[in-house]
């Protein structure tokens, strides 16, 4: 895990230095840097070792100097691809670096180079004879990669702070459209990014440009498209379970690859308790992390400790006060540079800090609710179905003025808040009700904050282009299409990354290892989603590994009682931000009113603004 930035362009040593600084933390055991001063490039990167301590410093060049990389991630199956080169004739110099793959791999595969790779990664390669510089993005989006283009000037940067230090892009106006969506989603889905003229290379995308024109050309490698074959609900359940947990326990297997200190987070709950019990068949002697708050109804501490104990794990644990974490939140989200409006980024970046006070690498449970149809909507997406075939529209609209006057409740995952998100995704076309349920306003609701026409079609493009490309008719896969292509990359993979680069901490997601997900792709919504069992076939495969007592208790997401601070006035909402000026001044008091009366929960909007009002913008305004 490090950080890349670099410029093609106007610009010199000292721009290189003030992009390279703002990424301090996400490698503070070294920074290198590169310039090729006649062609204009400029290459740099901060590191934090893990693989190859001594001999992996970047950017690399090969030996004869006509290849450069600047490279974040992990690359899993290096020691293969290492052996399957050498068989080719290359020759290495470190002695087990995963970056020099990509040296050696861009020379035998050119453009094919990132489907031979099994890993996290972002990075930029110069080539210097061809006056090409090629860079890429893993599948799911694990690492980050913001880029910018003006005539004659191309930048890149793993944050988006460290991409505006650069002072050609000096004027930060935030981009009106980024902030619509962010209202809408909870998040800026890529390739969208907070400022005008800057945008996020989708995962699973190459860009490709000269350096004598830097103009960038995007390229899709890789989709993550769910391609269900029928035939597996027909098939022996054992053999099926089996599969699965052979191939995650080669993924963490794989992510046990270290030269630093590595440990697990464990909450209780089925995923990160399966991730402990296949990493503890590997190494006895791993590490548990856990953090514990003080109110019961936010407090998974007990589970992991079962968890752990039944495991044979040693676990740490951090115990923080809920008083503790809300003020250390401006904290947290000041060191954000885009916003996002996922409160679970608050424990989790405290769970990082208290990890990394142990170890520099961490293994997760992230992925497993997106590719299994984990998550609560999955439950809803079947009643749904039956609720829009019998209720008719005038009853709905009835019912959904009814469940706007129930009493609100601020306990995790409420009822009055669930059955009102539940009607407001009914209340919209099919195409658009999984962003609208997710989301913290509705489409009318954003119309109204920027005082203007909002086409929906335009402010979901991106949920409605993952709906309409998915292959399959099911609504369970087309649900599961959209976490796992807009909400896993553009929130709950961020998250993680700024949490962990906070405290320059690793996390790795073993459920991403392509192989499984591979496999997991051609099994059947019914596999998965059956009889009201979320991950079901993932949770027959971890019988062999884990008490029913884990498996098979009720889910309890990683979050703060946000909606009862903002209600109670315990989280200040603070100034308006300069983005504002140009939104609803009186529908925003309206609704911080409402909220504070306990006449409606509008917890995520007031969330997501909080967030906007407690970032850095450096002075942005909104872009016209």
């Amino acid at each position: 895990m490090c950080g890349i930035c670099g410029f093609v362009g106007d610009g010199g040593p000292e721009a290189l230095a003030a992009m390279n600084a703002a990424l301090a933390r996400r490698g503070p055991d070294g920074e290198g840097r590169f310039c090729d001063a006649p062609a204009g490039v400029h290459l740099a990167h901060r590191r934090l070792a893990i693989i190859d301590p001594e001999g992996g410093a970047q950017p690399m060049a090969t030996a004869d100097g006509t290849l450069v990389v600047s490279y974040n991630g992990e690359i899993y199956n290096h020691l293969e691809l290492r052996r399957e080169l050498a068989a080719q004739g290359h020759r290495f110099v470190s002695d087990h670096s995963d970056t020099e793959i990509l040296l050696h791999g861009w020379r035998e595969w050119g453009r094919d180079l990132p489907s031979h790779l099994n890993g996290m990664w972002a990075f930029a390669l110069y080539d210097k004879p061809r006056g090409l510089l090629f860079c890429s993005r893993d599948r799911f989006g694990k690492k980050p990669f913001f880029y910018a283009a003006r005539p004659g000037f191309f930048a890149f940067s793993s944050e988006l702070g460290s991409l505006m230090a650069h002072p050609r892009l000096a004027d930060r106006a935030v981009s009106r459209a980024s902030l619509r969506k962010y209202f809408a989603y909870g998040f800026i889905p890529a390739p969208n990014a907070l400022y005008a003229g800057t945008h996020k290379l989708p995962g699973g995308c190459n860009l490709l440009l000269e350096v004598r024109d830097p103009t960038p050309q995007v390229h899709r490698w890789w989709t993550f498209r769910l391609e269900p074959d029928q035939r597996l609900l027909e098939a022996p359940r054992p053999a099926v379970a089996g599969r699965i947990l052979e191939l995650l326990d080669a993924a963490v297997a794989r992510r046990l690859m270290s030269d630093v200190p590595l440990g697990i987070f464990l909450s209780g709950g089925v995923d990160s308790s399966a991730i402990t019990a296949l990493a503890a068949r590997h190494d006895p002697g791993i590490r548990a992390f856990s953090i514990g708050f003080d109110d019961p109804a936010f407090d998974e501490s007990a589970k992991s400790r079962e968890a752990a104990a039944a495991l044979g794990v040693s676990r740490h644990e951090a115990r923080l006060t809920l008083e503790t974490a809300r003020g250390l939140m401006p904290e947290i989200i000041g060191r954000l540079d885009e916003p996002m409006g996922d409160v679970s980024l608050i424990p989790t970046a405290l769970l990082c800090r208290e990890t990394r006070r142990h170890v520099t690498v961490a293994l997760g449970g992230d992925g497993a609710d997106e590719l299994f149809a984990g998550y609560d909507p999955f439950r809803a997406v079947r009643a749904a179905t039956w609720y829009s075939r019998l209720v008719p529209r005038p009853v709905h609209r009835a019912l959904t003025l009814l469940a706007a006057r129930l009493p609100v409740g601020h306990g995790y995952m409420a009822a009055s808040f669930k059955i009102n998100r539940f009607l407001r995704g009914l209340s919209v076309p099919p195409r658009l009700c999984n962003p609208v349920w997710l989301g913290p306003l509705d489409p009318g609701e954003v119309a109204e904050l920027f005082a203007e026409k909002i086409d929906p079609e335009d402010l979901y493009s991106e949920a409605i282009a993952v709906y309409e490309s998915c292959q399959s008719p099911d609504m369970i896969d087309r649900t599961m299409e959209f976490y796992t292509r807009l909400y896993l990359q553009d929130d709950i993979l961020v998250k993680t990354d700024r949490a962990g680069m906070m405290h320059s901490l690793e996390v790795r997601a073993p459920f991403l290892d392509i192989e499984l997900v591979d496999y997991v792709r051609t099994l059947p919504a019914g596999l998965k989603y059956h009889r009201g069992i979320t991950k079901y076939i993932l949770k027959k495969a971890l019988e062999a590994v884990l008490p029913a007592s884990i498996i098979y208790r009720k889910k309890q997401g990683f979050g703060v009682p946000i909606g009862r601070w903002l209600a109670a006035g315990a989280l200040p909402m603070g100034t308006a931000s300069p983005v504002e000026a140009d939104l609803d001044a009186a529908a925003i008091a309206s609704r911080i009113r409402q909220h504070q009366t306990g006449r409606a929960d509008h917890r995520l909007f007031l969330w997501n603004l909080w967030v906007l009002r407690h970032m850095d913008l450096g002075g942005g305004r909104l872009a016209l």
